[in-house]
């Protein structure tokens, strides 16, 4: 199988050759660049490039292309700061009130910077590699995260806490969910196979699960929907641990479901098993700072518990639990590439 076939194979419960490695790398493929990262993530042609150069090095089967989790944010006004040794980070949000969200208009994700650059680079990934990697468009953040980010980070935890307006409040998640699906959907038309979202200020180590249901859930729900209503693959990712959520999580019904190492894998496998994906789970810490060693173990570790019983591996796609550290050394990204392809094989495949 390719990398291509693999994953579809595993993206429907199939039997793949071996499990599929993801590498979610935009910092470190920046950093080996050897030029300051914020002209990387300003540059569609360099973006593209450096993913290329990645996946010649590493031969991993999944590319999740992005450039941070401050596009969206900054498209729809938000005031980001380049930085020339990691990923762009917002500062000052766009909204000074709820009020503000009548202000807010619809954005073409062709024409608006830095969703533009990014398209960009999709298409030129797509372009040179799509047939021998599968490529996730990330459509940065979804409908909590980047209202959340519009209308900034404490003032929106105080809004949802005193629920006084929530007219305005849904009025924002819907603009958000509105806007997220326009640039995912874009990454696709792009060539990318997939897309993905990240939510990870709705998950538990950020806001109760009471407040996840209320707010965020259901806009996920309707902008997953949207995609898989169109045949189109979506991967979904929450930091922290998720237990408390879990069963909601996968509900979903995002294709892809990722996490991190903090939740319990045993039971993200049985809350998934025969409806979602899971992709990761491998703690960016010990990729960064661990050895090559370390990481193969916790890679087997990871392995073995997502198979548990099954006759074959599958419904699993092994990779960091979030985006790479830009220091991470290249001998552990080659260790945990390696891993899967050591630990990950069915070979009674037919």
């Amino acid at each position: 199988m390719d990398a291509v076939e693999r994953t579809n194979t595993t993206l429907i419960f199939g039997r793949p050759d071996r499990l599929p490695v993801d590498l979610h790398n935009f910092q470190p493929a920046a950093a080996a660049m050897g030029i300051p990262l914020q002209e990387v993530f300003r540059n569609g042609e360099l973006l593209a490039e450096s993913q290329i150069r990645a996946w010649r090095e590493f031969g991993h089967d999944v590319i999740l292309l992005e450039s941070g989790t401050s596009s969206s944010a900054e498209a729809c006004g938000v005031e980001v700061v380049y930085r020339d040794d990691a990923a762009p980070v917002a500062t000052r949000p766009a909204l000074s009130s709820l009020e503000d969200v009548e202000k807010l208009r619809p954005l073409d994700p062709w024409t608006t910077f830095p969703w533009s650059e990014i398209l960009k680079a999709t298409r030129i990934v797509a372009r040179e590699i799509g047939d021998r990697a599968y490529i996730i468009g990330r459509g940065d953040q979804g409908p909590f995260s980047l209202a959340l980010m519009l209308r900034g980070y404490e003032a929106f935890m105080l809004d949802i806490a005193l629920n006084e307006k929530p007219h305005l409040i849904e009025r924002l998640l819907d603009y958000c969910r509105e806007t997220a699906t326009r640039f995912a959907m874009a990454q696709i038309e792009a060539g990318a196979h997939a897309t993905s979202i990240g939510e990870s200020p709705s998950g538990p180590d950020v806001v109760s699960p009471r407040h996840y249901r209320r707010w965020a859930f259901p806009h996920q729900v309707r902008m997953i929907g949207a995609f898989r209503a169109q045949g189109k693959v979506i991967a979904h990712h929450i930091c922290g641990n998720v237990a408390s959520i879990l069963d909601d999580f996968v509900a979903t019904g995002a294709q892809i479901t990722e996490i991190d190492h903090k939740t319990d894998l045993a039971k993200a496998r049985d809350a998934a098993r025969g409806k979602t994906t899971i992709l990761g789970p491998i703690d960016t810490n010990l990729l960064a700072f661990g050895t090559p060693d370390a990481v193969d173990a916790a890679c087997r570790e990871a392995i073995d518990t997502m198979r548990g019983n099954a006759p074959f591996h599958t419904g699993f796609i092994l990779g960091p639990g979030c985006a790479l550290a830009p220091e991470t050394p290249d001998d552990n990204i080659h260790a945990l590439v390696e891993a899967a392809r050591k630990y990950g094989r069915n070979d009674d495949q037919p």
